[in-house]
C-alpha cells in the first residue's frame, strides 16, 4: 500500500510538471515529464497504471505531438518485459487506441497491430490476425523504410494465404511491384532535401531487400500452386534462381533448378512456355543436372514420347521432389505429367500430318 502510494504521489507531483510544461509550450520539458512518469510506472511494474497514465497524458488538453510520439515510443519498450501475454496485449492496445487517427505515429501504429497480430497467430486466431494486418495500409506511409513497407504486405499476405483467401491475396501482393526487387542497393542513398519526409531506417529484424524478394516469390508460389499453375509457379522459382545466394550456392540453385524443369514439362505449350524451355536449356548449370536436361529434350524435339519409359525414368526423382525445396509437386501433378505427354504426341502426330499434306 506504501509502495503504491508513494507512486502516486510522485506521478501527481510529474503531472503538475508535465501540465506547466505544456502550457508554456515546451517541448523537451513536456516530453521529459511525460517519459518520466512511463518510466516510473515501468520500474514498479504497475502495468496497469501504465496503460492509464498513457491514456491519460494523450488526452490532455493541447497536448503537444512530440510528447505523444515520445511517450508511444518509449512504452513501445516496455511490451517485451510485460509479465505475461494479457498484460502485453493490455498495454499494446492502450498504445493502439492513442495512436490512431494520428498521422505522427502511424508506423508506431503500424509496428504494434504487427505484434498483435502476431499474438493472435500464436493463440490459433488466424483469421483474426489477418483482419488486424488489414487494417493498416502501409503503401502510404511516407516515413516507412521500403524495406518495412514490403515486410509489412508479405506479411498481410502470407496471413491471407494462410486463411485460404486467395482472393484477398492476390490484392494484397499487387502493392507490391516486382521491379521493387531490381533496384540497385549499391548506390549511395541522396540526402534529403529541406521539407523533404525523412525516412525512418527499418528495424533491424526486417529483412533485406533480396531476402524480401525470396519471400514474396515463396509466397506467390503458394498462391499459383491453389489453382495449379504451374507456369507461374516457373517463373516465380525462375526469379529465385535469379537471386545472387542462390545462384552462388549449389545446394540452393540445384533443387530450385530442378523446380523449374519440372513445371515447364507440366505447364501447357504456349509462347512463354517454350520461351522459358529454350532458355533452360542454355543454362550452363543444366548439367550438373544432366538426366533433366534430357527430360526437357524430349520437350523440344518432335518425336514421340513414350509415357511408361519416360515414367519408369523419371518417378523416383518426381517422388524425390517431397524431400526438396518447396516440397512435393502437388496431388494433380503426375495425371497433368501425363497429359503434356499425351498432347505432345498429338502435336508430334500434327505436325508429321502436315509434312506428308505439303509434300503430296
Amino acid at each position: 500500500m506504501e509502495v503504491a502510494g508513494d507512486l502516486e504521489a510522485k506521478i501527481e507531483s510529474l503531472l503538475n510538471v508535465e501540465k506547466k510544461m505544456r502550457l508554456d509550450n515546451d517541448v523537451a520539458g513536456t516530453k521529459k515529464a511525460v517519459t518520466d512518469i512511463l518510466q516510473l510506472c515501468y520500474e514498479a511494474k504497475a502495468w496497469k497504471t501504465l496503460n492509464d497514465q498513457i491514456v491519460l497524458l494523450s488526452k490532455r488538453r493541447g497536448q503537444l505531438k512530440q510528447a505523444v510520439t515520445a511517450m508511444v515510443q518509449q512504452a513501445m519498450q516496455y511490451i517485451d518485459e510485460t509479465p505475461d501475454v494479457e498484460s502485453k496485449v493490455e498495454l499494446i492496445k492502450a498504445l493502439n487506441s492513442v495512436s490512431a487517427g494520428k498521422i505522427y505515429v502511424e508506423i508506431e501504429r503500424a509496428r504494434l497491430i504487427k505484434k498483435l497480430a502476431k499474438i493472435k497467430e500464436e493463440q490459433g486466431q488466424i483469421a483474426e490476425a489477418a483482419d488486424l494486418m488489414q487494417e493498416i495500409a502501409v503503401e502510404t506511409f511516407g516515413a516507412m523504410a521500403k524495406t518495412e513497407k514490403i515486410a509489412f504486405i508479405l506479411e498481410q499476405v502470407r496471413l491471407c494465404l494462410d486463411r485460404q483467401d486467395f482472393v484477398r491475396a492476390q490484392i494484397l501482393s499487387r502493392k507490391i511491384s516486382p521491379r521493387v526487387f531490381d533496384a540497385d542497393t549499391s548506390k549511395e542513398k541522396k540526402k534529403p532535401k529541406e521539407g523533404d519526409n525523412v525516412v525512418e531506417e527499418a528495424p533491424a529484424d526486417i529483412p533485406s531487400l533480396m531476402e524480401l524478394k525470396r519471400i514474396y516469390y515463396e509466397l506467390m508460389i503458394r498462391f499459383y500452386s491453389h489453382s495449379n499453375d504451374y507456369l507461374e509457379i516457373c517463373r516465380c522459382y525462375k526469379s529465385i534462381y535469379e537471386i545472387p545466394s542462390v545462384k552462388e550456392d549449389p545446394t540452393q540453385w540445384i533443387p530450385v533448378l530442378r523446380k523449374i524443369c519440372w513445371y515447364l514439362v507440366l505447364s501447357p505449350h504456349d509462347p512463354m512456355q517454350s520461351s522459358l524451355l529454350n532458355s533452360t536449356l542454355e543454362d550452363k548449370n543444366l548439367s550438373e543436372i544432366s538426366h533433366f536436361r534430357l527430360l526437357l529434350k524430349q520437350l523440344v524435339t518432335m518425336e514421340v514420347i513414350q509415357w511408361t519409359a519416360l515414367w519408369n525414368t523419371f518417378n523416383k526423382e518426381f517422388d524425390n521432389e517431397k524431400n526438396m525445396l518447396g516440397g512435393s509437386l502437388g496431388d494433380k501433378a503426375a495425371e497433368d505429367l501425363r497429359q503434356r505427354v499425351i498432347e505432345h504426341v498429338i502435336c508430334h502426330y500434327s505436325f508429321n500430318l502436315c509434312l506428308l499434306v505439303l509434300n503430296m
